[in-house]
């Protein structure tokens, strides 16, 4: 039998009790990969580990971003003290408001709370200045936007990042993942490695795994190889990285960087280099509030004419059809 141990720095005694903070719109995929491995943590400890509530920014129903709709318990402007506050919203994080939400979370800060998001709600964290001096991850769609609004909060390409009294998740089974390592501190990988068979997932990732599943579950790639190149060239998308230095970045040939993607992919490096540009400008434009010109400057562009003849050709209209309204 699993149980919750006898370390008595450990809270053996008192359940932790986590509040989600959920937004219309929020991903029912993380907040349900939030909440359900603390129901299976306290059924397989035989014991009251985890208490938890979910709270509205506001008061009413909240409808998920698939229909469903939810009664929280609490609206962010009464809601109690708690151990933990994970903050669920939807691809519109980058313009929420919630004053209330942001007084509770603050309030709870002061009592010792340790504070999350999940999905693309970094957003809402890193606005009100509760990311700063810590490390973060978010949903690769926002990544872009989210590195141009705070350039000095260190973005990590993870499925989740645990740094100090922040944790954050890339969304979906990241957040499983996520809360996996939260139960292993709090109770013991024991627990945690139960928890995860209880849900038909793979143990634990080592951080190296952690680092490339989201790339690779992103582009379909096997490749190591290719895999590397990829990594490299989504951090040099401004810079315009040159396939030659690349390759020598890489410790590999020109020719055999060249055979590998087109074997991997059915593109040339430099192609799939293009590409990656002209997403990322695409994911800017729907996620940020940058000028266009400013957008194709941050994608490696040197003239506007070029850029928008680019994204015509390659998503069949003009940059300005991209911008959210």
């Amino acid at each position: 039998m699993t149980t919750c141990p006898d370390d008595p720095s450990k809270p053996t005694d008192t359940p932790l009790t986590f509040a989600v903070l959920v937004f219309p719109g929020f991903p029912m995929m993380a907040f349900s990969s939030v909440i359900e491995p603390l129901r299976a943590a306290n059924v397989l400890a035989k014991k009251d580990c985890y208490r938890w509530i979910i709270v509205g920014a506001a008061e009413g129903s909240v409808a998920a971003s698939n229909g469903v709709v939810i009664q929280p318990g609490f609206f962010a402007g009464e809601a109690p003290k708690v151990d933990r506050i994970v903050v669920c919203s939807g691809g519109n994080a980058d313009h929420l408001v919630a004053d209330d939400a942001v007084t509770w979370i603050r309030r709870s800060l002061r009592g010792g709370a340790h504070i999350g998001a999940v999905a693309d709600a970094a957003f809402f964290l890193a606005r009100a200045g509760l990311l700063d001096g810590h490390a973060c991850t978010l949903h690769w769609t926002s990544q872009a936007a989210f590195t141009e609004a705070f350039p000095d909060i260190e973005l990590r390409r993870d499925l989740y990042v645990i740094d100090r009294k922040r944790f954050t998740s890339a969304g979906g089974v990241g957040s499983l993942d996520m809360m996996l390592e939260i139960i292993t501190s709090d109770y013991g990988a024991e627990l945690a490695a139960g928890v995860a068979e209880w849900f038909v997932h793979s143990p634990l990732r080592s951080s190296v795994d952690r680092k490339l599943m989201p790339l690779r579950l992103r582009t379909g790639v096997q490749n190591e190889l290719v895999l590397s190149a990829i990594a490299i060239m989504e951090d040099a998308v401004e810079e315009r990285l040159g396939m030659a230095e690349l390759a020598e970045q890489l410790g590999v040939s020109s020719d055999k960087l060249e055979r590998n993607f087109r074997s991997e992919l059915s593109i040339s490096p430099n192609g799939y280099y293009r590409r990656l540009r002209l997403k990322r400008a695409a994911d800017l434009l729907a996620h940020s509030t940058l000028m266009v010109r400013d957008v194709a400057l941050a994608c490696g562009f040197a003239s506007m004419s070029s850029f928008a003849r680019a994204f015509r050709e390659e998503h069949g209209h003009a940059p300005k059809v991209a911008r959210r309204h």
